[in-house]
């Protein structure tokens, strides 16, 4: 476990503002989320997200005793109300993430970033991706290696969640040049590259909210 440098508490308040800023964010980008899939998938990830995120943006606060019970219902939600391979994806990230964290909502960042691996597994094990496919993994991956490295560094959780996200871009941007390896994309082999993935840009559109609101 890293150093308790500010030891923030992650209540379902702050949460609540996470996943309601993120809702916002993605409710703005629902169109550009969807360009993105038109040109290599099904053309419904902005959709998708925007209504699932809606369901969840409408989740009362007040209802659940702590942090990790609202992030598993938030999963929950996710994978009932949006549709393809998004729906689990998210779905799993949030239920992992709510079942990793302390129930006191105490933390700091080695333990946030134990919280961002335990999504990113869950992941991976739902979806069978890998680093470089192409999918929302590899901004994942990059983010929470960069969060690891900051608790590593003995650096605070504001600290981890400003290099998560930075993290996050990086590995957003480099699906570009990646050739899909899984889902739909995939089919389009070499013409795949040159595209920027959809579930990597709207998985970074997350991972900055986070940066931004519970900080």
């Amino acid at each position: 476990m890293g150093m308790l440098i500010s030891m923030p508490e992650l209540s379902t308040r702050l949460v609540s503002t996470w996943l309601k800023d993120y809702a916002d964010v993605i409710n703005e980008n629902t169109n550009y989320l969807t360009d993105l899939d038109r040109q290599i998938g099904d053309a419904d990830h902005g959709s998708n997200m925007s209504r699932g995120m809606a369901a969840v943006a409408a989740l009362d606060p007040t209802t659940f005793p702590d942090a990790p019970a609202l992030l598993k219902k938030t999963g929950m939600t996710l994978v009932s109300t949006v549709g393809g391979a998004s729906g689990p994806l998210y779905g799993t990230f949030f239920l992992r993430l709510g079942t990793s964290l302390p129930a006191t909502g105490v933390l700091d960042a080695a333990m946030w970033a134990a919280a961002m691996k335990a999504g990113l597994d869950g992941i991976v094990a739902r979806g069978k991706a890998s680093l470089g496919d192409k999918t929302l993994v590899d901004c994942l991956s990059t983010a929470v290696d960069a969060a690891q490295k900051a608790a590593d560094a003995g650096k605070s959780f504001a600290e981890a969640l400003a290099a998560a996200s930075k993290g996050a871009d990086e590995g957003r941007d480099a699906t570009v040049d990646m050739i899909a390896r899984r889902g739909r994309a995939s089919y389009l082999g070499e013409r795949s590259k040159g595209h920027l993935d959809p579930g990597a840009a709207s998985m970074a559109m997350l991972i900055d909210s986070a940066a931004r609101t519970l900080a």
